[in-house]
């Protein structure tokens, strides 16, 4: 079986989340990813929150899965030149440094289009160029001035930022259907083309439904919302579904710090999820009969089944709603997720072995081909494959020896 990005040559000259999660999809899609790294440094992911000694970090083995290591000092003559040959042998280069670094090191997007204008160069930055924002960019800050945290959390508490990573791995993802496509469009055109992704403007773009929103207030309240507040911009709501069917996420055994269930009542579920939780009554009652009269009781709504929920556990509650058609599902801890035996089996949680760290778990590629496979690699070592790439590209044992003692590598 082959692969789907068999025989093409990433650069991968980022660092931290948002680049390297771009180019460890690219690398579980079968492209062969070299990971440009300063040398004794590297990617400073790294040595940050270490949970062993003097061995690379899970944040850094977690992103950088099925790469090899290059060590290569591009401020030295000797690093400029490899980088040029290593240029003029790839077909994608991604880099996510501040704004004009690789210009000032003379390997911008149009200097490295002069060395191989066949090169996809894809850069990622916190803002766009033309925002006219120059300022550094983190997760956090991406999810504030995109727009996320203002919707997220209470309305009675301050704007809260997700812990799925929408900024910098949503960039990462962004940046690789833009590589893809470039790669496509190549196969006409012959020719690279630059692509750029900007932290900011991918939150928004996976804020869309809530920027849909601000506009439906021009028309009134929106129902949907908790109590159907009179707001300027669109609320926080909490564990709302914010969408057309109403959702909570209600407490079950026995009574954990993550022992719920998320559960959306759709109109057609209503006089099922009542029989099931032994309130009958109410399937007729005025006050709850109507999908709209339950939208102005949510609370109430949820109460009821919160109360019935309370005697089983997410997973019972998930099982019961799941019978008669009701959506839910349970809330999963970390610690759910890292033991469920399923995940393992099915290859998407994969215990990888490391030389130096022990074994380690990892995510597996949540993208699935099914005439590509790519085997999850562990994450290399700084500079592990400085030789083996150096030596591809014609450069004799003596001249890296000499690379090495110069700081080149």
């Amino acid at each position: 079986m082959g692969k789907a990005l068999e025989g093409v040559r990433v650069l991968d000259m980022t660092h931290v989340q948002s680049g390297p999660s771009a180019t460890q999809m690219l690398a579980w899609l079968g492209a062969e990813v070299i990971k440009v790294e300063m040398p004794r440094r590297g990617d400073i992911t790294r040595s940050q929150l270490r949970d062993k000694s003097n061995v690379d970090s899970l944040y850094f083995t977690m992103l950088n899965a099925n790469k090899r290591s290059l060590t290569l000092n591009i401020k030295s003559p000797q690093g400029q030149e490899a980088l040029t040959r290593l240029i003029a042998s790839a077909d994608v280069l991604v880099e996510n440094f501040g704004p004009g670094v690789l210009d000032r090191q003379g390997f911008g997007y149009e200097q490295a289009r002069a060395i191989n204008p066949r090169l996809i160069y894809a850069t990622i930055k916190g803002f766009a160029d033309a925002s006219g924002i120059d300022a550094k960019a983190y997760e956090t800050i991406a999810q504030a001035m995109g727009g996320a945290m203002s919707t997220t959390g209470w309305r009675s508490g301050p704007p809260t930022a997700t812990s799925a990573q929408i900024g910098d791995t949503g960039t990462g993802v962004h940046c690789l259907a833009g590589v893809l496509a470039a790669l496509y469009q190549r196969t006409v055109t012959g020719e690279g083309q630059l692509v750029e992704v900007a932290m900011q403007d991918c939150v928004m773009n996976l804020l869309r439904v809530k920027l849909r929103d601000q506009q439906r207030l021009a028309s009134g309240p929106l129902a949907e919302y908790p109590g159907a507040p009179e707001t300027e911009c669109v609320p926080r709501a909490g564990n709302c579904s914010g969408g057309g069917q109403p959702g909570a996420a209600v407490r079950c055994a026995p009574g954990g710090e993550n022992d719920y269930c998320y559960v959306i009542i759709q109109p057609q579920g209503w006089a099922p999820l009542m029989r099931l939780v032994g309130r009958k009554d109410l399937i007729d009652d005025p006050k709850f009969a109507s999908h709209e009269a339950r939208l102005q009781r949510l609370d109430a709504c949820f109460d009821v089944v919160e109360r019935w929920a309370l005697k089983r556990t997410k997973f019972e509650v998930m099982e019961a709603l799941k019978a008669i058609d009701v959506p839910c599902g349970p809330v999963l801890s970390t610690k759910d997720i890292l033991e469920d035996r399923a995940l393992y089996e099915r290859g998407f949680l994969v215990e990888v072995p490391h030389p130096e760290r022990g074994t380690y778990v990892t995510l597996g590629s949540p993208i699935q081909m099914s005439a590509s496979h790519v085997p999850v690699a562990r994450a290399p070592l700084l500079g592990e494959h400085t030789d083996e790439v150096l030596g591809a590209l014609g450069y004799s044992a003596e001249e890296i020896a000499g690379m090495r003692t110069a700081g080149a590598v």
